[in-house]
């Protein structure tokens, strides 16, 4: 049964206000909460160890399906997701972790996700993460991601951490076959002493494939964030990498994107900003009537947005 708090994580990490809408799969304080499948979206316990294997049948359209896990114990969980996204099929995935930890012991959720975007699928994926409980123990979330795409396959990925989160390793790998398309949005706060590493690395690996990578990111108080985005064209191919990040208080940034062709027609950007707010934005916000604390979380919002 999912209680008060349960369903407030659910609406943090999947803005969910009650069960959702077609599939889904609830995972709770490392145990199955609660399932539904539909006709063209199945989900399958695996057998050799943690996690589910999500089905979706090819041509499959206007359908979704939320995985979220909660945690309200000072638990370590671990997960193995597997993917199977039909040929030319069309789905929304809500996945993505809400931990509330009262206690002094840490609570830890290491979710491991491997997708097979079919030819001509189209997938879009959004992973929130979310931490909150007034314990001193720490919250930590440690995502791994793996995408393959083949021919003519899309992948939209949001990646969303704005807060209560201690520490983070985010790895994320993509390899995209020909015409493929790939768009990465990523979205990060940190405050107080909390750290956050993300590893993307995107392989253009067919003809025509194309990739954008943005990542914005604020770093507050004595917090830490560590951003390695590789790029690697191995046909023709496009690719974008753009990372930008606000630093404020003590904070330490370091943003490290790197693109390698290895096709004399592999077209690769990358751009890397890091500074603070600039002062005639407060100035120009605070000229309308707001305060200076006001001002400042209207531009960190409209950052992150």
């Amino acid at each position: 049964m999912l209680d008060t708090l349960d369903l407030k994580l659910l609406e943090e990490v999947a803005d969910l206000h009650g069960l959702p809408q077609g599939a889904y799969n609830i995972r709770k304080n490392g145990q199955a909460a609660d399932r539904k499948t539909t006709a063209n979206i199945d989900i399958i316990t695996k057998k050799d160890k943690p996690g589910i294997d999500i089905v979706v049948k090819p041509g499959t359209k206007e359908e979704s399906v939320h995985i979220p896990v909660i945690l309200s114990q000072s638990i370590g969980d671990l997960v193995y997701n597997t993917f199977e996204i039909g040929a030319y099929a069309d789905v929304l995935i809500v996945a993505g972790c809400g931990i509330h930890n009262p206690s002094s012991e840490k609570a830890q959720h290491d979710g491991i996700h491997e997708f097979f975007v079919r030819k001509g699928a189209r997938m879009k994926y959004i992973e929130k993460h979310y931490g909150e409980g007034e314990g001193t123990g720490q919250r930590i979330l440690n995502p791994k991601t793996i995408i393959e795409v083949e021919e003519d396959g899309i992948v939209e990925i949001e990646m969303i951490q704005i807060k209560g989160v201690d520490h983070t390793v985010r790895d994320t790998e993509v390899r995209l076959q020909k015409n493929a398309r790939l768009i990465v949005s990523e979205r990060l706060l940190t405050n107080l002493e909390q750290t956050a590493i993300s590893n993307i690395t995107v392989e253009l690996l067919g003809d025509e494939s194309t990739a954008q990578i943005i990542s914005r990111s604020v770093a507050q108080d004595n917090s830490h964030q560590d951003f390695h985005l590789n790029m690697y064209g191995y046909s023709k191919c496009r690719g974008h990498i753009q990372c930008d990040s606000i630093i404020m208080d003590q904070a330490h940034v370091t943003s490290s994107p790197m693109i390698s062709a290895l096709n004399t027609d592999a077209q690769l950007i990358h751009e890397a900003a890091i500074g603070k707010i600039a002062s005639e934005q407060l100035i120009k916000l605070m000229s309308m009537g707001l305060t200076e604390d006001e001002a400042e979380a209207a531009i960190l919002k409209g950052f992150l947005k």
